[in-house]
């Protein structure tokens, strides 16, 4: 059925809970690679830099073909990409517990898995948007908040795993659990919302179509969908207007903030473990610091997106958004000072809620920035624009490590990553208002004048604006009427 607007409600709940399920064997799983980064790197011999790879190359791949995920939603179904996603990520897990090299775990860990997970990962939150408006914020906390239970949950499980069936035996296993994106994938019932009805009428309008053509158009429409689909300027016309929002200055910003936030947010999940080790902690506190930050994720999840619906935040998100980025800046700034587990668990708790924060406010802000009807294709990019920073940030840290001895350097670098891109979006923020207070005063200033007859009635208004072009000229005796 065709909806006017999102129903709030409803069957959208249980396209929450899918995408809570997705986010679990997505985003937590690809958290839980971390714990295997010191049994490969003892198993293979390699240094912090070569074994980062790994890690990289998921979350790279992940979001670098995100927009294959929106594009196969787009225009094939959301439940196929995501059930192709699930078999994909599955087999790579798979493949990786026969792994004889880093190099063969690149290929399957890094590029078979993540291509899977990129599948599944941006339809999923795509459809949250799709079926939620009032509670937006709400419905993505709950969503999103997969990503930290499942960190939560998986972290000591998957040491468990290792400690009694080695590597290789956790990775079959999780390749086995995996496969439930499958089942997340059947839960995506499609929506056919009123403003996804906009992009054929409009096509119909233009110019450069011949009335012949539209006329064609519409009884193809009428006969058969898939005819128009392959119209060649339709289908130009229609990928256009999926991807117009590019040229958004807002949007424009968000990204260049995302670029610098991902450099940050990711190499702290590779070396956790790894640097809490390095002070003496053992294998399973290092492990139970990871769901310290997990469950702690939850409610930075939850609450922030429970605070930014209420009415008083709601105006506000954008802002939101950045603090919580600025404050997980922090974080790893003050982290190489703290040397035992006493004082890394309070690190684990506030940069776990932060993280939970702004992950859950990332497609919330992207919702309005671009609308909803783009903010599948939206999605894509934003979560596209992670991939340099996330191929690229534990490498680097990685060789930092190598070549200082220390984890300080790393964590220095990511907490200034992180504070700039948030100062970047806030600086745009603050402009942006200035600016429209400016014009705001400007069109006060040059309103509307009322020329009144000597005897009180009005006989003449003119409005001047700011870009008014052509100026109309009153012929009347000026002794006949005054000015007020």
């Amino acid at each position: 059925a065709r909806h006017t607007g999102p129903p709030d409600g409803g069957w959208g709940w249980m396209i929450v809970a899918g995408c809570f399920l997705v986010t679990i064997c997505t985003r937590a799983v690809t958290r839980c690679i971390s714990i295997f980064f010191v049994e490969f790197q003892a198993y293979f011999g390699q240094d912090y830099a070569r074994t980062a790879w790994i890690h990289s190359i998921v979350d790279c791949a992940t979001m670098l073909c995100a927009p294959l995920g929106s594009l196969i939603s787009n225009h094939v179904s959301c439940q196929v990409g995501i059930m192709l996603g699930g078999l994909l990520a599955s087999t790579g897990l798979i493949l990786s517990s026969f792994a004889t090299s880093l190099e063969h775990l690149y290929l399957s860990l890094g590029v078979l898995t993540g291509l899977g997970f990129a599948l599944c990962y941006s339809p999923a939150i795509a459809m949250v948007g799709k079926y939620f408006n009032k509670r937006k914020a709400l419905a993505y906390g709950i969503a999103m908040s997969g990503s930290g239970i499942g960190t939560f949950i998986l972290a000591p499980v998957v040491q468990l795993l290792i400690e009694q069936f080695s590597w290789r035996g956790a990775l079959l296993i999780l390749g086995g659990f995996v496969l439930n994106l499958c089942v997340c994938g059947a839960l995506m019932r499609p929506i056919a919302l009123k403003e996804d009805r906009k992009t054929a009428p409009e096509f119909l309008e233009q110019d450069y179509v011949s009335e012949a053509q539209k006329q064609d158009l519409k009884r193809m429409s009428i006969c058969s969908p898939l005819i128009k689909a392959w119209s060649r300027e339709c289908l130009c016309y229609c990928s256009w207007k999926e991807y117009d929002f590019l040229l958004m200055p807002g949007f424009m910003m968000l990204a260049v903030s995302i670029l610098f936030m991902a450099y940050g947010c990711s190499p702290l999940f590779v070396y956790l473990v790894p640097y809490a080790l390095s002070v003496g902690v053992s294998h399973h506190q290092a492990a139970f610091l990871m769901s310290i930050l997990g469950v702690i994720d939850i409610i930075g999840n939850i609450t922030f997106g429970w605070l930014t619906d209420r009415r008083c935040l709601k105006k506000h998100r954008h802002f939101c958004y950045l603090f919580a980025v600025g404050m997980d800046g922090l974080c790893c700034l003050f982290l190489p000072v703290l040397q035992n587990f006493p004082l890394l668990v309070p690190f684990s708790f506030t940069f776990g809620y932060f993280d939970g924060a702004y992950v859950t406010l990332i497609p919330v802000v992207t919702a309005d920035v671009v609308g909803t009807s783009s903010l599948s294709s939206a999605l894509g990019v934003v979560y596209f624009l992670h991939a340099i920073p996330y191929l690229v940030s534990p490498p680097v840290a990685g060789w930092l490590v190598d070549t200082t001895g220390s984890y300080t350097a790393s964590f220095l670098l990511c907490g200034f990553s992180m504070i700039f891109s948030s100062a970047l979006l806030c600086f745009a923020r603050l402009a942006k208002t200035f600016q429209r207070t400016h014009l705001r005063s400007l069109s006060s200033d040059t309103g509307t004048k009322q020329h009144i007859w000597t005897n009180g009635a009005i006989a003449y208004s003119v409005t001047a604006e700011l870009d008014q072009k052509d100026v109309e000229f009153l012929a009347v005796d000026t002794n006949s009427y005054s000015n007020r």
